[in-house]
Order: C-alpha cells, then sequence, then structure tokens
C-alpha cells in the first residue's frame, strides 16, 4: 500500500463517524494527553478535539468545549457555576468530588458562586494598584537575586532555570507578600505540587490520595499563621483581613476559618500556574529565536510578549462549570447540573478566533481566556503579569544570548501544566 493510502486509511479510522466512534477516538485523545510525550505537544491532539465540534459529550459524563465563542460565552454568563459545596454532595461520597481535599477546595474562593463568592471576594482587597506599586521593588529584587544564582551556574555551561528561577519567584513573592519564613518556602512549594491534583481533570487515586494529605498539612499550616497573626497582628495581609472578617462574622471561629481559607487561597492560586506560566514563556521565546532577538532589542514588547504565551500555551488548560438549570448549548442538551469542561488551550487556537493561530505572533491583538472571564476572571492575575513582565525584562537585558540545551520534560496532567526542567545555556 502506498504512503499516500496509509497516511488517508489512518485518517479515515481517526475520523469519529458515530458517536461509539466519537467515544473511541475521545477516550485515546485524553489518554495520550495524560502522558509525559502528550503533554510535550498537547496541540495537536487538541486539534482533532476541535475536529469533533465546538462542543461534544464527554465519554466520563458531561461535555467537552473547545470553540473560544462558547468557552468565553459560559465563563461570563452567571448561569453557570463553580461546582460548589453543594454540588460536590450531590455527586456521592464515593467520587473524586467527595475526597477531603476536594471538599476542602470547595470553602476557597474560586470554588464559591454568589452571593458568598461576593463576599468573600469583597473581603479579599488583593492586588489593587496601590498593592501592585508595593510589590513592583520586592519581585524586582528577588528576580535579580534568583538571576544572579542562575548566572552562577551558567558560569559552569548549563542551568535549569525551571528550577532555579520559575519555581522560586512565586513562593517568594507570595510569601514576601504574606510576611511567611523563608525556611518554609521549599516545603510549601512542594506541597502545592501535590495539591493541585485534586483540581485536575480526571484525577487517580494515587494522586488524590497526594492531594488529600497536603491539603491537611496546608491546612494545619495556615490555621497556625491565622492564629499567629491573631496574638500578634502586623501590617500583612492575614492580619488585615482578620479585621476585616471580625467585622463580617461574630464567630470568631469562622471569621479565623474565611482568613484561613484565603491564604490557603494565595497561595494555592499564586504559585503552581505562574511557576508554569514563567517557564513557558521562556522556553517559547527561546523556540522562537527571532521573537527573543526582537525582545532584546525592543523591551517594550514585553507585556505583548506574556500575553501571547498566554493564548499559545496557557498555565491552565481546561476550566470546569456547572449549568445551573436545563439549558440549549450550541444544538446540544444540557441538563442542569451537567459539567463542561472548557479546553481553552484548544479553544485558543480557534481560527474563528484568531488568523493563524499556530503561529507565536507578538504582534497579535490580544484575546485569550488564560484567566478565566466573568465574576471568576483570576484575582491574582495582575500579579502574574508583573512577576512575567519583571523576569523577561530582566532576562532579555542579562542574558540577551541565552539559548534552550534540550526540550524539557513535563509532569503527566492535563489541566494544569506544569514543565518539570528547563536547561539552558549562554551561546
Amino acid at each position: 500500500m502506498a504512503a499516500d493510502d496509509q497516511d488517508h486509511e489512518r485518517a479515515v479510522v481517526e475520523t469519529a463517524t458515530t458517536p461509539a466512534d466519537s467515544r473511541r477516538l475521545t477516550v485515546s485523545i485524553f489518554s495520550r494527553l495524560r502522558t509525559e510525550r502528550g503533554q510535550a505537544n498537547p496541540f495537536p491532539l487538541y486539534a482533532e478535539l476541535r475536529n469533533q465540534g465546538d462542543i461534544f459529550a464527554a465519554p466520563w459524563g458531561g461535555h467537552i468545549v473547545t470553540g473560544f465563542e462558547l468557552c468565553d460565552r459560559i465563563l461570563r454568563n452567571r448561569d453557570w457555576l463553580e461546582p460548589d459545596a453543594a454540588w460536590r454532595e450531590r455527586q456521592g461520597s464515593g467520587t473524586r468530588w467527595g475526597a477531603p481535599s476536594s471538599r476542602e477546595m470547595s470553602k476557597t474562593l474560586p470554588a464559591l458562586n454568589p452571593p458568598e463568592h461576593t463576599r468573600v471576594r469583597r473581603s479579599a482587597g488583593m492586588f489593587d494598584r496601590s498593592t501592585l506599586n508595593d510589590l513592583q521593588a520586592p519581585i524586582a529584587r528577588i528576580t535579580t537575586r534568583l538571576l544572579d544564582s542562575l548566572a552562577e551556574q551558567l558560569d559552569d555551561g548549563e542551568a535549569d532555570l525551571n528550577l532555579l528561577v520559575s519555581e522560586e519567584l512565586p513562593v517568594a513573592t507570595v510569601g514576601h507578600w504574606l510576611g511567611l519564613p523563608t525556611a518554609d518556602f521549599p516545603r510549601l512549594r512542594d506541597l502545592t505540587h501535590d495539591q493541585v491534583f485534586t483540581q485536575e481533570l480526571l484525577p487517580s487515586a494515587s494522586q488524590l490520595a497526594l492531594s488529600d494529605a497536603a491539603t491537611a498539612e496546608l491546612r494545619e499550616y495556615f490555621t497556625a499563621l491565622v492564629r499567629e497573626r491573631r496574638r500578634s497582628p502586623g501590617d500583612d495581609p492575614v492580619s488585615r483581613w482578620i479585621t476585616v472578617w471580625d467585622e463580617l462574622e461574630s464567630d470568631r471561629d469562622k471569621a479565623d476559618e474565611a482568613v484561613y481559607l484565603l491564604a490557603l487561597f494565595v497561595l494555592l492560586a499564586g504559585l503552581e500556574t505562574t511557576s508554569t506560566l514563567l517557564s513557558t514563556m521562556v522556553l517559547l521565546l527561546l523556540q522562537h529565536p527571532r521573537q527573543w532577538d526582537r525582545l532584546t532589542v525592543q523591551p517594550d514588547l514585553v507585556p505583548a510578549a506574556v500575553e501571547e504565551v498566554l493564548r499559545y500555551d496557557p498555565p491552565t488548560h481546561v476550566i470546569s462549570r456547572v449549568a445551573s438549570k436545563d439549558c440549549v448549548l450550541g444544538d446540544t442538551e444540557i441538563r442542569k447540573d451537567e459539567m463542561v469542561h472548557l479546553m481553552v488551550a484548544a479553544a485558543h487556537r480557534d481560527p474563528a478566533k484568531h488568523e493563524e493561530p499556530e503561529l507565536f505572533n507578538l504582534h497579535r491583538k490580544p484575546g485569550h481566556l488564560a484567566f478565566s472571564g466573568g465574576i471568576h476572571y483570576c484575582l491574582g492575575a495582575p500579579l502574574a503579569r508583573l512577576e512575567a513582565q519583571t523576569l523577561l525584562r530582566q532576562l532579555v537585558t542579562r542574558f540577551p544570548r541565552l539559548t534552550l540545551v534540550r526540550q524539557p520534560s513535563w509532569a503527566p496532567r492535563v489541566a494544569f501544566r506544569r514543565l518539570l526542567n528547563l536547561d539552558v545555556t549562554l551561546i
């Protein structure tokens, strides 16, 4: 058989023609996505998903959404809810939603729905212009210190930028803001890596066990922190949240619980995805050397570069929502309480949204869902942007000859991207 005929036969086999074919194809795609090889380049697999339509049934229940317009509409529409504590309770104790880590996450800000979401979000008071201005100098100093360590390693030949910089900058930033001891940073970072499994798309039992253990340890850590700040308040967010919640909640135990959940949320939201953003940003630019060279002579393009990275390969590839009532999405009937999985990384490559979406282009008009949308738009987005822009400006200034040594390894996840290394050198 000729090569062209073999390719045609393979294409026919992989084309879904019936619901059963579609199910088998989707299972195959997600099986491949969950491997290190699939994570190294998931975008051809996302293209296969998009070929099945803007919305289609998920083999495990609910629906998968790949079209940008539909994803954007769902995120902005208040009829679509977070899978909150009540929803998780309805799924049953024997499901992944009944895991201790999942139940704990259901109490944090990202999993709340109005009116409780509105109340907690207003109490947080995070990352306004004044706070960001106050953080600019510390972030710049932390970045400089980390790049000094990178420079020392590069003097010996090559260095792991992911380990030395991307993993360190977010925890040092959040730790500085919350006033945490620097000695605690390594453990908090490791716990965050384990805890995120409960937020994954299809976590295994062993991954949920890791997440449960990490969540319990983080609860112990931050409840102790709240007790300590109540005894000795200072000029820090935790102390300010205690004051705010003492006014909102007459029961002191409930007030302290609310403050603990805010501190936990900040750590989980501020570390994992930002670390991935920083490494992905450097990786993509080094894989596109003309774009890197352009930044070395035009650093004013740094903000645009960060936005294109967020579109091209966002830190979070899947966002899930639940229908608050029976509805029709596209041509698909959705029942109340059914979940939809928004494949935002696939939607970012939707040709209906972006011309030549596979092209990494710093001059592209911004348009992405990396920080979600609507009332659940990420509170930490301004901080993540500040960290990424600060790092990139310093990198292109100090290391204009930075070069990728080898392709990185990736953790076998789906929703939350994570590079395991980013080895670089100077030419």
